[in-house]
């Protein structure tokens, strides 16, 4: 689904590089074990309550950055370069 590939792939290059093992453990359990993609998304944009089973810090993180305060433009993915940069 292009909207959470989107949502998702610009989240984790502004927050993968400072998370916790944990949080990168719960981020790879969001992403991988809901059966629908439209599920993350709704839950991300508050338009459906995030289950219990998913509602922790990392959750949290993708609501506030889905919120998309600073107005910034999200049309396309990030280039894959930023996995081979240093930190």
């Amino acid at each position: 689904m292009l909207e959470n590939c989107i949502l998702l792939s610009l989240f984790a290059k502004e927050n993968l590089n400072r998370m916790s093992e944990q949080q990168l453990n719960l981020y790879d359990r969001l992403i991988n074990e809901p059966s629908n993609d439209w599920d993350i998304y709704y839950w991300a944009t508050e338009a459906k309550p995030t289950p219990a089973e998913f509602e922790n810090d990392v959750m949290a993180m993708l609501r506030e950055f889905a919120k998309n305060k600073k107005r910034e433009q999200r049309l396309r993915q990030p280039d894959l370069e930023y996995l081979f940069e240093p930190p």
